[in-house]
């Protein structure tokens, strides 16, 4: 037998221990490969959405890549301790520290390349149903199956690569071999753990001290915060498995009534030596969990966003300009004749916006006239509004304004024309996009506006006033093919100009939500598989170090069988030993996660009223789910092993 013949049949052998490597390599190559192969894709559409794809492959391409480099790196760690005893008894027959190198290398080369063989076969395979949704998503006419080279060499360049560097790297820096050791096996942690009190502290007040950030972050402060928190959050949760969590159960030990009480005290010693080996796993499997977690949130508060985008958005297409704009008629009609010529059904309604300054704050205030607001009220078929001389209403600019202006009572004048009001009410609905108006807006009655013939005083310095053209369309999203002429203009401005130059102002609903769902819906996908890659990841951790203390979790608890421990202890005993590998790690990462999302919660509710709550419980639940399943799974395995 040769020696590759040998380290061949070695990996087999100890298939056990490669399979959740296998499957997470498999996986984290296959989904790299269908990102390539879009990547590359030489009919992919130029433009906004082809950018985006573009964009959002090459950013998940990046991340599998570096956690990928990490992943194997962190499993060949686990490898070498797991397979101690068989190196032991390779060195004691004669195999010097070289072979034995070249040995490990070639076994993770062989497990690597059959992963990435297997990884780009089913990636190719699977390449045709991807690029079938990718072209529903972005409306693309045509995306075929197609052969080319930078997709497969790409893909086995970053792998192999990664398992020959890594695998080097981890014998190189792999300390001097004492046989004596290795046939002893893991090394033994004694219950009588060593741990800093100080870092213990530390750990909590690092958590502490990040979720009380999260907590007061708001939207002008979330820059400064946004470094700090993930720092503080970091460190502390290295910290508390390090060191807080012996701090505690050293703790628990000191209450005598709770430590000798039944099996507990076999429990709290067995759960010692795991929180002192695991420290370090349990810290990557945290942040590993967080970031999947957080992936999903931010996916959450996007299918928040287009679900409740016509909410936010009650008007189909808004034309807004400064009152001598010169594009004015020509964009106008240009519009009403393209949506006569689609056959859409509009309302349109024309609005003069005059600026004056209320002596009540002293600052800027629009001002609505009421015929023109009644005439978009009809179309909604809202109440219309009924003012006299001298009465004014708010006009909401989100719905928790509605709330807060209803309170709200203001005598105030018209400082330019010294028109005197009194501002008791607010209309009860939201019926303009808050991007449109300011959150300073009234409605005036029709004789009180026909007053206001002194321009602003800040003129022309900030201008008196503008036209506002809505376009109320029941089905607003036949409309994103009208005015791309002028959505253009406006695009292209604000790409080549720090500030917006032109007159006016367009803003197409239909055509904006088709961009936002296709781009949800494509980096749903994305986050999909890179969500997927991150738990098996995560998962496989906590199996790597369950299966490699195997044999020595076997001979202990059948030396605790000998000595009178019950079949019902043991399943108690096993059962509270995996609750602590898989739930501590997951249930940190569910709390930072929960703080996260109270601080893009608290962000969006000020930027666009917009509630993600329910999308988050739901992700939070599901994710809840599949761990109690994975967990009984592995619980059922790991005790038919410890009972055969």
């Amino acid at each position: 037998m040769t020696f590759l013949q040998f380290a061949y049949r070695n990996v087999f052998r100890n298939f056990r221990n490669y399979a959740a490597f296998f499957m997470a390599s498999f996986f984290s190559v296959f989904v790299f490969f269908i990102y390539s192969m879009l990547m590359f894709h030489p009919e992919i559409e130029s433009g906004f959405l082809g950018e985006v794809s573009i964009a959002g492959m090459v950013i998940a391409e990046i991340i599998l890549v570096l956690f990928s480099w990490f992943f194997i790196f962190y499993s060949m760690r686990a490898f070498l301790e797991a397979r101690s005893k068989e190196f032991a008894i390779l060195l004691q027959l004669g195999m010097d520290r070289n072979q034995l190198g070249k040995l490990i290398i070639i076994e993770t080369m062989t497990i690597g390349i059959f992963s990435c063989i297997s990884g780009i076969v089913f990636g190719y395979a699977f390449s045709k149903f991807f690029f079938m949704i990718v072209r529903e998503i972005l409306n693309l006419t045509a995306l075929p199956l197609y052969l080319s080279w930078e997709p497969f060499v790409l893909t086995l360049f970053v792998y192999l690569s990664a398992f020959i560097v890594i695998s080097t790297i981890s014998i190189i820096f792999t300390p001097d071999i004492k046989i004596r050791n290795l046939i002893r096996g893991p090394k033994f942690v004694d219950v009588v753990t060593n741990y800093s009190k100080r870092n213990a502290i530390l750990g909590i007040v690092l958590i502490l001290g990040g979720y009380s950030l999260a907590l007061i972050t708001t939207k002008s402060s979330i820059f400064t915060y946004t470094l700090l928190i993930p720092i503080f959050v970091t460190f502390g949760t290295y910290y508390f498995f390090t060191d807080t969590t012996l701090f505690i159960i050293d703790r628990l030990k000191n209450r005598k009534l709770f430590y000798w009480k039944r099996a507990r005290m076999l429990a709290i010693a067995e759960q010692v030596h795991i929180l002192r080996v695991n420290s370090r796993m349990f810290f990557i499997v945290t942040l590993v969990s967080t970031l999947a977690f957080l992936t999903v949130g931010v996916l959450s508060a996007m299918s928040s966003y287009t679900s409740q985008y016509d909410k936010l958005n009650p008007i189909g297409l808004i034309y807004k300009g400064v009152t001598d704009n010169p594009y004015e008629t020509e964009h106008i009609l240009s519009i009403i004749d393209e949506l006569e010529d689609s056959g859409i059904s509009y309302h349109m309604t024309r609005f003069t916006v005059v600026r004056q300054t209320s002596t009540y704050t002293s600052n800027p205030v629009e001002v609505f006239r009421e015929t023109d607001i009644n005439h978009l009220l009809f179309s909604y078929k809202y109440p219309l509004v009924s003012l006299t001389s001298g009465e004014a209403m708010f006009i909401p600019y989100s719905e928790d304004s509605i709330e807060t202006l209803e309170e709200t009572v203001v005598e105030t004048v018209l400082k330019e024309n010294d028109i005197h009001l009194t501002i008791d009410s607010v209309y009860p609905k939201v019926f303009f996009p808050s991007a449109i108006i300011s959150s300073n807006a009234i409605i005036i009655s029709d004789e009180d506006f026909t007053r206001l013939v002194n321009d602003f005083e800040m003129t022309p310095f900030v201008e008196p006033g503008y036209h506002l053209f809505t376009f109320d369309i029941p089905n607003w999203t036949e409309t994103d093919q009208i005015g791309l002429g002028i959505q253009q203009m406006v695009a292209r401005d604000y790409i080549l100009n720090s500030d917006y130059t032109l007159p006016f102002y367009f803003e197409n609903a239909g055509l904006n939500y088709s961009y936002i769902l296709a781009t949800y819906s494509l980096l749903t996908l994305i986050g999909i598989l890179v969500v997927a890659v991150f738990l098996l990841a995560s998962g496989s951790f906590v199996y790597f170090k369950i299966y490699a203390n195997l044999d020595r979790e076997k001979k202990q608890f059948d030396m605790l069988k000998k000595i009178g421990l019950s079949d019902k202890e043991l399943k108690r005993l096993i059962t509270r030993n995996l609750v602590i590998q898989f739930f501590l790690p997951w249930g940190l990462a569910f709390i930072h996660s929960a703080f996260a999302f109270y601080v893009v919660q608290t962000v969006l509710n000020d930027v666009m009223n917009l509630s993600i709550v329910k999308e988050v419980v739901f992700s939070f639940t599901l994710f809840g789910i599949i761990q109690v399943v994975y967990f009984y799974l592995i619980r059922w395995r790991y005790l038919s092993h410890v009972r055969g």
